[in-house]
């Protein structure tokens, strides 16, 4: 039976019993029947309350300070908080309620430290640690005692004499005594005297002297030398924390060098994002990046307009809280949207070759003209295209092993087998393949690999039925071992060049997640470094440090299969209202838009609650 059970039979057969209320009862009289509920709750004593009215009777002592609480133990310091960006991320208060205020003031005021003088004498306190421990026992004599003594040739005769006494009884002696056994006594050395065994000596010398031999080599530090308790069993732990700052994990910088296809006639857009496998997440937001030519650009004129210079940078830095073999840095190209499956889009790039361009002349401006009508038409739309993703330790891994300062590798997705290839050097004609790191955490260190520059070669056409991140996890989950997925999947020829390095500690001309500048951005025109949002695989308890205000929406899928008729040309739209009607919604204004202005497919729309955003795209 349980113990709620028990207290429920209990209080239906008593509550209310006249027979309780009298036991109850301390005279033992009742003239009333009232009820004595079996679950009052007792208020706890207010301990401050408590000690106010009950003052400690100490009379002023040597220990007096042992029994009180020091005066002088707490002083509170006021830390200014220091702010990474020229301009704060907080809004200004002028526009804001009370409340929000308030609120928002908890990002910008002062830290607030308490110091603890008297601190490193409780008991939550251990300053011995490993190191002074072995400090403090270099000067103390090495302790030997009786029995751990080696026998030598000097005892053999004790030891022949001690046998002797025990082989030996007392009738077989002359005089018939035990020491009368050890024959000679002559011989044998007297033990040494006591001194003034038998003199007359006042305690208080006794205790002096006592004293003195106690302080006599004595060890200054005697009760440290004691080991300090294990770390997982402490008696009371009482840290002392450091002061809040924001989290990095440890940060990756890729800079994006050329893309470059066998053909071009339009537009390609590309994106870099982390994904863990092992946890099934996407672990950082997008990072688009153009590395278009200015007259690809032209054929967007219409629907583009100018580019903001936090748009056009080319490299970013990834930060990675929990690294592990099971990261991937996953490589999407789209294109402009144009008629047809995206098999049909994508031929034209698995068909012809560069050197073949005289030869196909004819057919290539043909392309060229029907991806200008595209552009001039549906120029602000986008269509997936190809992907394809790097292994990131096994580069990192690599890398770091190299004798050079500098790697260059080369990634090839045509062999569709998840192998890697690695060239050390362009003088270097050898290749041998990269064996996937299996080991722990050892292996996962992203900040002091040497820098390597990474070719990849090929990219895997995007299946129409697979564009799901679900799709995605087993293809990246495919690459790390032999499989015949892979194999059947056609390869477009193209070239992806891009360095992978260790994010340096203070890098120039950053650009935060909000788009804002990092301290030390000497030029305003100069092309920037973004900084990318990590989405932490497990979470990370780092609460209320940095103000950082973004939303980030995912359209995953968007189903028609039960719908009657045509769902042909579907326009989607993401928007902010501020009520029902239609014209209760509210635009984004452009110019703090952090969205490339010449961007992919908006899969996901990023953007600042307070500056809110509307955008159409075609499924």
């Amino acid at each position: 039976t349980v113990a709620a059970e028990v207290r429920k039979q209990i209080s239906g057969q008593y509550s209310g019993s006249p027979q309780l209320l009298k036991n109850l009862n301390i005279v033992g009289n009742i003239s009333h029947h009232t009820t004595v509920p079996l679950t009052e709750a007792v208020d706890p004593v207010d301990l401050e309350d408590y000690l106010i009215t009950h003052p400690l009777a100490v009379d002023s002592g040597p220990l007096r300070d042992l029994i009180e609480f020091p005066p002088d133990d707490i002083e509170v310091v006021y830390s200014p908080r220091d702010c990474r960006t020229l301009v704060s991320a907080v809004p200004e208060e002028s526009e804001m309620d009370p409340h929000v205020r308030d609120c928002i003031r908890s990002y910008t005021e002062d830290w607030a430290i308490v110091i603890r003088k008297y601190h490193k004498l409780g008991t939550g306190f251990n300053p011995n640690t490993l190191d002074k421990q072995k400090e403090r026992q270099k000067g103390l004599p090495k302790q030997v005692f009786e029995s751990d003594e080696a026998p030598d040739g000097n005892n053999y005769q004790d030891d022949q004499d001690d046998l002797k006494r025990r082989s030996m009884s007392i009738d077989d002696t002359p005089r018939g005594s035990w020491a009368c056994s050890i024959f000679d006594l002559k011989n044998s050395l007297p033990d040494a005297l006591l001194p003034n065994l038998l003199d007359r000596t006042p305690n208080e010398e006794i205790d002096r002297q006592n004293d003195d031999q106690r302080k006599s080599n004595r060890h200054k530090e005697l009760f440290a030398l004691h080991p300090s308790p294990d770390e997982e069993e402490p008696i009371e732990r009482l840290s002392v924390p450091d002061i809040p700052k924001e989290h990095f994990g440890q940060r990756l910088l890729v800079k994006c060098l050329s893309l470059k296809f066998e053909i071009e006639i339009e537009p390609i857009f590309a994106s870099l994002a982390l994904y863990d496998v092992k946890e099934k997440k996407k672990i950082s937001e997008n990072f688009y990046f153009d590395l278009n030519s200015e007259q690809m650009k032209g054929l967007l004129r219409p629907h583009v307009p100018p580019a903001a210079i936090t748009t056009l940078a080319r490299s970013a830095i990834f930060s990675i809280t929990y690294p592990s073999q099971d990261v991937f840095l996953v490589i999407k190209l789209e294109k402009v949207l144009q008629q047809g499956d995206i098999g049909e889009c994508a031929e034209p790039y698995m068909i012809f070759k560069e050197a073949d361009a005289t030869k196909n002349k004819e057919k290539l401006e043909k392309l060229k003209s029907q991806a200008d009508q595209f552009c001039q038409r549906l120029g602000k739309y986008r269509m997936p295209f190809a992907w394809t993703a790097i292994h990131l330790m096994n580069i990192v891994s690599s890398a770091g092993s190299l004798e050079r300062d500098s790697t260059e590798v080369e990634i090839s997705t045509g062999e569709r087998k998840g192998s890697w290839s690695e060239r050390r050097n362009s003088s270097i004609v050898g290749r041998r393949s990269l064996e996937r790191t299996t080991s722990g955490d050892d292996a996962c260190n992203l900040t002091s690999f040497r820098p390597a520059t990474l070719t990849v070669t090929n990219f895997f056409k995007q299946e129409g039925d697979r564009l799901s991140d679900e799709d995605l996890y087993k293809f990246l989950a495919d690459m790390r071992r032999p499989s015949s997925v892979l194999r059947r999947l056609r390869p477009i020829t193209a070239q992806l060049k891009i360095d992978i390095s260790p994010a340096p500690e203070n890098p120039h001309y950053c650009l935060t997640p909000e788009l804002l500048q990092v301290k030390l951005y000497p030029d305003s025109r100069v092309r920037p470094t973004r900084e990318i949002l990590e989405f932490p695989a497990r979470d990370v308890y780092v609460p209320n440090t940095t103000y950082r205000n973004l939303l980030y929406i995912y359209p995953q899928s968007l189903n028609f299969a039960n719908r009657q008729g045509s769902a042909r040309n579907i326009t989607v739209k993401v928007q902010f209202m501020y009520g029902e009607d239609p014209s209760n919604a509210m635009p984004s204004p452009s110019c703090t838009h952090p969205i490339p202005t010449v961007r992919p497919l908006p899969l996901w729309c990023y953007h600042s609650i307070f500056s809110l955003l509307s955008w159409d795209f075609i499924t």
